[in-house]
């Protein structure tokens, strides 16, 4: 086993969410994916889940909530909520008196505003950060990508199926209802294409009957930073991770893995 190296490139503090609906026709819980654009230098043309990099006002509102956050902890969690909205159009982690409506207007606000706070102000919202539940940390400082991010994961649940998404058409181009494991025998047949973070968390996630299941584990096990590094097996590289994070499938021969 190669030692992981504690050297590598500052990460661009990101975030993401899992979103979880009830499946229409029962069984195991969906999962919102989104295709990124094939112009997008990180992961262009691939499935992830909603999100990105934490932008100074996301900082900004996160350092003046105060509460029992941290300003950091804070920050990511707010552009989960910024992100998702304007890449999807689901207002997750806001209370108040929110309809489809209102969110088509809220996210065609934000698209003007680019910051979350106004919308706030304007629609009379406030923020419901005890809607996300805190899952992984992924930060491949090791690795040679041409942008390395700090991404926190983070769950959320919208329960009905019931409501409207639509592609912003700039970072993405289709956005997806899928169980997880409906997603990795997906990109099995090469109808999608996922990155490695990707894949570990949907195999993760395929463990799970319910939301409610999801949200036991990632409470039962802390967010620890997960640094992907270089083993070997049978004679092989591999790209691996710890043992005692929650993932079922914890390496991927370094030649099928796809990277950012």
């Amino acid at each position: 086993m190669t030692e992981q190296s504690d050297v590598g490139p500052e990460g661009i503090p990101a975030a993401t969410v899992v979103i979880f609906r009830n499946a229409p026709q029962g069984g195991p819980p969906q999962i919102l994916m989104t295709i990124r654009s094939r112009e997008m230098v990180f992961a262009g043309g691939m499935a992830v889940f909603p999100g990105g990099r934490v932008d100074p006002a996301d900082f900004e509102l996160g350092a003046g909530m105060g509460g029992p956050l941290d300003p950091e902890e804070a920050a990511h969690q707010v552009a989960v909520v910024r992100e998702t909205l304007e890449e999807t159009g689901l207002a997750i982690g806001l209370s108040g008196a929110i309809d489809a409506r209102k969110a088509r207007a809220a996210r065609n606000f934000l698209q003007e505003t680019g910051e979350l706070a106004p919308v706030l102000d304007h629609f009379g919202w406030q923020l419901d950060l005890d809607q996300l539940v805190p899952f992984a940390r992924w930060y491949p400082k090791n690795e040679r990508i041409p942008r390395v991010y700090d991404t926190r994961f983070y769950l959320a649940d919208l329960g009905t199926g019931a409501v409207e998404i639509e592609a912003d058409l700039s970072e993405n181009t289709h956005l997806f209802w899928t169980t997880a494991q409906g997603a990795l025998d997906a990109a099995e047949r090469g109808d999608i294409k996922v990155i490695f973070p990707t894949r570990r968390n949907l195999e993760r996630l395929a463990l799970f009957d319910s939301f409610a299941e999801a949200k036991a584990q990632a409470e039962a096990i802390p967010v620890r930073t997960i640094t992907p590094y270089m083993g070997e097996r049978g004679g092989a590289r591999w790209l691996e991770i710890g043992e005692d994070l929650g993932y079922p499938v914890t390496g991927e021969p370094l030649e099928s893995v796809a990277r950012g």
